[in-house]
Order: structure tokens, then sequence, then C-alpha cells
């Protein structure tokens, strides 16, 4: 005969309520850690900006004018920093690809401009941001790129 003090280990039922009330939680908190994690990505592309006005300032006092791309402001192949390739900021950021946004820097009449796209829209970003010599960054609610008339970043 089964001896109930002698018994040992969960039963069926019990695991099962357990393996739901998890689920349920991991419902309920996984929306939230992804909107965390995009608008950590959110602000961390904000950053990025500023390390790309830092870096065309000081391309600007070596070179005595704005790099036309990221590549510029990038580390060499190899050798020494040159007006092709200054080592002003990191690989990933040169590669045009940082944080889940897709940076671009354009030479523009009067300096330069940078944009900041999510890689993939509302998963790691739902904004758009523009920026230019002007040290302003300017963002947008939505898929369209932010352009120099978009809402100023407060």
């Amino acid at each position: 005969m089964w001896n109930l003090k002698q018994r040992r280990g969960f039963s069926l039922i019990e695991l099962l309520i357990v393996v739901a009330i998890i689920l349920i939680i991991i419902t309920i908190a996984l929306p939230k850690l992804s909107r965390a994690r995009m608008y950590s990505q959110e602000t961390a592309a904000i950053a990025a900006i500023r390390t790309l006005h830092t870096a065309q300032v000081q391309f600007y006092s070596q070179y005595g004018r704005y790099a036309a791309s990221l590549t510029e402001l990038g580390p060499p192949p190899s050798g020494a920093a040159n007006p092709s390739a200054a080592d002003l900021i990191g690989n990933d950021l040169s590669g045009g690809e940082k944080s889940g946004y897709k940076f671009t820097l354009t030479a523009t009449a009067e300096g330069y401009a940078i944009n900041a796209n999510p890689v993939a829209f509302n998963s790691s970003g739902s904004r758009t941001f523009f920026s230019d010599q002007t040290l302003v960054i300017r963002e947008n609610y939505g898929p369209e790129a932010a352009t120099l008339n978009s809402k100023e970043l407060r």
C-alpha cells in the first residue's frame, strides 16, 4: 500500500500550475521589456549623434573641413590617421550601424547632415533623428526620416 508520508516530488497538476503562472508573468513582462530595450536604443542613437558632432568638430579643427562620410571619421585600415580615415570614431559607428540604428552622414553646402533611422521600426526604435552642423538634434515619431523641419529634441 501507499504511505502518504513517504511520498516525494510534485504531482503533474502542481507542475502545470507553476508553469501556467510563469507563462502569465512572462506575458505581462515581455512587452515592457521590449519597450525598455527600444528606448535604450533610441537613447544610444542620440548619444552616437553627439559623438559624431564631437568628431566633426575635431575633424574640422585638424583638416579645415567637415568629413563627408562616416568612413572619413573612422579608423584607418592600417597606418596613421589621415583625412580619409581620421580615427575619431569606432568601427561600429563608422560602419553605419550601431545599437539598432542605421546612421548616414552626408556633406552639405553649409557643412554636414546626420540621419539616424531604426533598422527595424517599432522594434529597434520608434523615432528617427536628424542633425547638422548647428548641433541641434531633431526627431520624428514615425518611420519617415527626420529632417531640418522636424521637431527639436528636448
